[in-house]
Parts: structure tokens; sequence; C-alpha cells
């Protein structure tokens, strides 16, 4: 039990599967015994923990354990025995292993990459990243690129367990690519120059073929990084589970304890509010959002219409180049049968989102000579994706609404319908999929800083390729880190968060409001002045909790460091708002002195009276004035409880034997009543409720059953979870009799790649 692991990864997909069905799915790591996997967290001594489980359950058998990043092991045990596990007193929780699948030169010198090479570190160097250790988590990295061989030097295979950390291969399995243009952003050198060309790389693959991997190997990968002594670890990872709580989150927060610059991505699936997922739940980790690097940014509009449709760009596919009027002509789906009654040689393809995936759609436009592909969504609001093969051709993505506006002025103009296409330069918005906060029950800030995460060209195996995602964004601010860390060598992982947070540039809409914390953090990163600073204010975002109106008046107070890393003695001055609405009151110290070297923790409190005050959150930036520039440090609070989803991460897969089903979900703030009801997905005519149950407590939960009383089909899931006087639900499509891989159970069955889908 002396072996350590780690994990945390890039994209994926998680789902919780039984053996069975994970077996069916081909993914690696399951023993054969019809037995499950799961995490188990100590509640204090882990040898103590581990003699109790071996004592009291015959059928386990204890596979890994833990001792960096989490306090607890990993064991192999009958599903039956799991409830067993959760009762011993040496157990604090019990958490399934899941399933992971995989978050230049245009963006570096955006957020002050080639600035800050013109400042030398203590012993003369030009900061490139020169002797920082870099871990990049990930598929493995093609370490034979051209741009990447100089600066790899070294990782671990936790897939096969070899010291052989490269991209999985067509002859291995579904090839991957995501490590590589992760690695790219961080530390190339050569074609394409990355953030901190000359930082050590050291690759860790987590995720075999097709990106998939387990909790055990990402948690070993993180552990082998922590025990090869790195300095900064990039994980381009996050799911739909916003809970701070969640193994992830604990990990890294554990990594950061122990000296470890952790980055993570915040997620893909924005724009709506509480989106951020774990692990970029982490308080410790550094969570980044995605924003734009200069772009020029391509519109459609129709002859003698006002309306223009912003085009995303599709990753894996062309850019959108079209300097002439072309004609348009409505696929559908972009199914077979879509294409024998369509016409689109040379012509633009309108093709609605679903049913088959991005590649397929965009390849069989090709093949049918069509100009480009214009995918709309489904659901409302807009999206960005990736093909997971590159496709020659350009292929952009627009929201639900333009899309059916478009095909609107198809059916009413037919062949006469020409389609021009509009370029704006445009940067420093924030990209649509980019995942929002607050976190649950800790109701921090999050993300705590954007990065450029649109069209950025990054390496992969045999070439180049722009992708989009928070995968992209995370390794803009590891890169960041690197180059901070060589300035500074002495600094704390806590020092160097707050200096690119403190130094972030505060972005705006296009209507000159500013975004919301929860949407920007401290805005969006400036390497170079985050290498220069003089002063420091942290944590780098506050956050108040929440209160009831009926709540007396009440005095909260946070604790604020302030310190002085200049080189001469300066007087702070810490300013609220000046502006405060009725029922709210500030009481802040008057002013802070201090020499060189010093730092001081001063009280920021906030006199409450609930009552007089709006519902919803509250938000607004403490302003830290007298070093070389202001620093601005955003603040929430909420008045009531919170209008978060009350139920995520619902997955439905088969259980161990034929016939067997199960279901997990998470309640990020309990339920006082959840349930499932199946209907027909025809008629939506109702068929019975699956399950439900009253009064749960907040995290995972589930049920199984050894038989269901329903005939093989699919199914209309309606997943619904009601507390504090709201409900919210999510819709899924599940089967019984049929095994289903887990990307096609569900809405929000996994852990979401950090490329967006």
């Amino acid at each position: 039990m002396s072996k350590v692991l780690s994990w945390l990864l890039a994209g994926v997909v998680i789902c919780v599967l039984g053996l069975n069905g994970a077996q069916a799915a081909g993914y690696p790591g399951f023993p054969a015994a019809e037995k499950i996997i799961v995490i188990v967290t100590a509640a204090e001594d882990v040898d103590h923990a581990a003699a109790e489980v071996m004592a009291q359950c015959s059928t386990c058998e204890i596979r890994k354990t833990f001792s960096e990043v989490l306090n607890g092991f990993s064991v192999e045990v009958l599903e039956s025995e799991v409830e067993l596990l959760r009762q011993l007193n040496a157990i604090e929780r019990v958490d399934p292993v899941v399933q992971y699948e995989a978050k230049l030169d245009g963006s570096v010198p955006f957020i002050g990459g080639d600035q800050v090479r013109g400042s030398l570190d203590r012993n003369g160097d030009r900061l490139t990243g020169k002797g920082i250790k870099v871990a990049v988590i990930d598929t493995g990295i093609d370490y034979r690129h051209p741009d990447l061989k100089r600066n790899y030097k070294g990782g671990y295979d936790v897939v096969d367990y070899d010291n052989d950390p490269m991209e999985t291969i067509s002859s291995q399995g579904a090839p991957t690519l995501h490590g590589t243009h992760v690695a790219g952003i961080i530390a190339a050198n050569g074609q394409v120059k990355g953030v901190a060309p000359e930082a050590e790389i050291y690759a860790y693959r987590a995720l075999g073929p097709g990106g998939q991997g387990t909790t055990e190997q990402v948690i070993e990968a993180i552990e082998k990084a922590v025990a090869d002594g790195v300095d900064v670890i990039n994980l381009s990872l996050g799911n739909t589970v916003n809970g701070p709580d969640w193994p992830t989150s604990v990990a890294l927060d554990k990594a950061v304890e122990a000296g470890i610059v952790a980055v993570t991505s915040n997620g893909n699936s924005g724009p709506n509010m509480w989106t951020v997922g774990s692990p970029g739940t982490s308080t410790k980790a550094i969570s980044v959002g995605a924003s734009a690097p200069p772009i020029q940014t391509p519109y459609v509009t129709v002859a003698g219409q006002e309306r223009e449709v912003t085009l995303y760009p599709l990753g894996g596919t062309l850019p959108w180049e079209l300097k002439r009027d072309a004609p348009m002509v409505d696929v559908g789906y972009g199914l077979e049968e879509d294409w024998k009654n369509s016409d689109v040689q040379g012509k633009i393809a309108l093709i609605k989102r679903g049913m088959i995936p991005f590649s397929e759609k965009a390849q069989a436009a090709l093949a049918e000579g069509a100009k480009a592909a214009i995918i709309y969504n489904n659901l409302p609001g807009d999206f960005v994706g990736v093909t997971q093969v590159g496709v020659k051709l350009p292929v952009v993505s627009i929201s639900k609404e333009d899309g059916e506006w478009l095909k609107e002025q198809v059916e009413k103009e037919g062949d006469s319908l020409h389609i021009r296409t509009i370029y704006r330069h445009e940067e420093d918005f924030i990209a649509p999929f980019s995942s929002r906060g607050p976190v649950t029950q800790t109701w921090e800030v999050k993300p705590d800083l954007v990065a450029p995460g649109v069209a950025i060209d990054s390496t992969v195996p045999n070439g180049y390729l722009g992708l989009n995602g928070t995968s992209m964004s995370a390794p803009h601010v590891a890169g960041a880190a690197a180059l901070v860390k060589q300035a500074h060598p002495d600094w704390t992982p806590e020092q160097i968060k707050a200096a690119l947070m403190n130094s972030a540039k505060k972005l705006v809409t296009k209507e000159g409001e500013p975004y919301l914390p929860y949407e920007q953090g401290a805005g969006r990163l400036q390497v170079d002045k985050a290498v220069e600073a003089t002063t420091l204010a942290y944590p780098g975002a506050l956050t108040f909790g929440k209160w009831s109106k009926d709540d007396p008046r009440e005095k909260r107070q946070v604790s604020f460091t302030v310190e002085n890393v200049g080189d001469r003695t300066n007087t702070y001055h810490i300013n609220p708002p000046f502006e405060a609405p009725d029922g709210l009151q500030w009481e802040v110290p008057y002013a802070v002195t201090l020499a060189p070297g010093e730092k001081e923790e001063v009280a920021i409190q906030l006199d409450l009276f609930p009552a007089v005050l709006e519902e919803g959150i509250h938000h607004g930036d403490v302003v830290v004035e007298g070093g070389d520039e202001d620093i601005i440090v955003p603040y929430v609070f909420f008045i009531e409880e919170p209008d978060y989803p009350r139920v995520m991460a619902f997955s439905f897969a088969p259980g161990d034997a034929p016939g067997e089903y199960r279901y997990e979900l998470y309640l990020p703030g309990g339920a006082e009543e959840v349930g499932i009801a199946l209907y027909d997905p025809d008629t939506f005519e109702f068929i019975r409720f699956l399950d439900v149950k009253h009064n749960v407590g907040r995290g995972m939960t589930g049920g199984q059953w050894k038989e269901l009383d329903l005939e093989e089909g699919t199914y209309k899931a309606l997943v619904y979870a009601r507390q504090d006087g709201k409900e919210d639900t999510i819709e899924a499509l599940i089967t019984v009799g049929e095994y289903l891989p887990p990307e096609r159970q569900g809405t929000e069955v996994q852990f979401r790649p950090t490329l967006p889908n």
C-alpha cells in the first residue's frame, strides 16, 4: 500500500459504469470479475482505514493507495458492498471511479509573451521558462515533434505503465492529439513558440486510446508529477459537477499545498451561470476561462436584411475565408438521405446539430462538393465544437436562433438566396462556450482569470492545428506561471496565482459593460505585468457567502493579505465601492504601510441588513491603491439561496449482471425530492416513475435494479430535483435491453472535454 498515484486530466467524459458495460465499451483498466472500482477517502489514518475495510469487507481488494493529493485508496469491490464501505467509521466518503477522455503566433504576443522576453531573472537570463519543470497531464505528447523534442525531459505512461508517454497512434486504437496541442502552447520551441519556450516538459499519459482513462490513472499521473518535483501542472479537463468537494478538486488543492502551481480549465459548458465543473472548482488551483485573441471574426448576412450572424470556427476544419457571395442549401441533420435530396455542389450547406458527429456532417459536405458548411445548434444559444478528424472544408457553428432564421430565408428565397460574408477585427471577448461560476457551496468566484482559447494554433502529431476550448486557455496560464516562477523562484503558488490575477486586464462587452466576476474572474492574462508585479493582494477574488432575507443584521469578515514585493516602502489604501446601497456598509483599515518584503493580513468587513437588499447575486470590486498600479479584486455575495442547478451529471448504464441497471446523479445542495420520470420518446406519453427519493443530502446519489419492468427500447427520462422552492430537470434518452456507449447515455452523463463538443 505504499504506491502513490494521482490525477486529473484534460478534457473528458466521465461515465460511471458497471463492469460489464465498461468491458463492452472497450475501456481499459477494468478487472475480469464482476466488480466495480471506487475511490475511498479516509477520515484520518489511511492504513487504519484500509485495515478496517479489509476486516469488514470480504470481497474488497485494495488496488492503489494515494498519499500526495488524496488521503485514501482505490478499492475493487462488489457493487452490493459499496454501501457497507460508506457506513464504516474510518471512511469519510466513497466515490466511483470514472472514465476520462480528452478543455500562438497571435495569442502569445497578445498576453505579453514577447514583451516579457526583455526581462531578466536573477541569473541574468531572459525569461523563457528556462529551468522550470511543467507537467502536462493529458493524452501523452508527440515528443518527436520538431517543436517539442528539444524541451521534452521525460515523464510516465500510467496507461501502459512504462516510461514512454507517447500519444496513442492508430495501431493502438483511436489516436489522440490533445496533449501535444496543450504542450505546444506551453513550451513549443520551433516553428511555433509557446508562452515559455525553454521550459522543461514532463508528459504524463493518463488517457489512452480515444482519450479514455480512469480516475486511478489520472491520480497516479498527478502523484508521479509531484514525486518528480515539477513546478507547474497543467490539467486541461472539466466535468459538469459544480462541487468543491469532488475528488478532482480536492486532489488539486493537495497538489498546491505541496508547493506546485496547478492550472486547470474552467470547462466548456457556457455561457450560463453555474456551469463551471470540477476540478475548476478547486479553491487553490488556478481555473481558467476562455477569451479571444485578436481574430478576424466572420459574419454572414442576407442581402436586404440587417441581421448579421456570428460564425464560430469548428476545430479541425479550415478557416472561413469566403470572399464572394454563395448560395445556401438546407440539408437537415446531414444524414445520408438528406444529401440525396439536396444539390450542394459549390454551395453552403446549412446543417442542424445532432443525430451524428460533427466529423460525419463535415466529411459528407466535403464529399458532396459543398463550398462550406454551417452547423446550427439544436438547443438555444451558441456553441463551439471540434471534429475528431481533420476535414479540409470551412465549417463553422452558429446559434439555434440564427440557424432557424437562415433556414427561413432559404425556404423563402430558394435558389435565389445568396449569403454574403463580412469580416471584423475583434479581440478580448469571452468565448460563449467558456463555463461560468460561481462555485456551489463555497460561493467562490470562478474562473480565476481568462486567457486566449479561440482559434489557437499549436502542435499536433505530424503538424499543426487550430483548436478552441478552455483546454487551450489553461496552458497559456501554465506557461505564464513558469515565467513568473523563473523570475521569482522563491514565490509560493499562492503568490504566483496572486500576481497573475492582480495584473489581469478587465474585459468589457461590445456594449462597454464589464463582464461579471463569475464570467472573467480577475480579467484577461497579462504575463508581462504579472512578472513585474511589486504588490500582491490575495486571495485575488473574495466571497462573503449568502444570507436569507429574514437573517438579522450581521457583520462578516474576510481575511485579505497585502504584500509589498517591491523595493520601496508603500502606503496602501483598501477601497470598497463608494456607492453602497441601503442596508450595506463596509469597514476596512484606513491605510497599511509596508516596507519592502513586508506583508499584512487585513480585515475587510461587510455590515449587511439582508431584508433591505434584493434577492440574487451582488458583486463589485475592492481596489487596493498605493502600488505601481491599482489592484482590482472582485467580490460576490448572495441574498437567498442562489439559482444554481439542483441536479447535475446524470448517468444511466447497465449493471454488473444481465438485466441489471444503475444510475447516478449529483445534487450540489441536496434535494427535498429527486426522481426520474419516464415518457414515450415519440408521443411524450407518461409511462411511470423510475425512482423517487426524498430529503437526500448533497453529493452523489443513485440507485440500481436487478430487473426493470420495462419493454426493451429507448425511453425519454425526465430527471428532476426540488430544493428550496426551485426545481430543475435534465432530459435524457435511456435504453433498456441494448448497451449504449457512455457518450450516448443521457445529456449530462460525463466529464466534458475541454475541447468544446
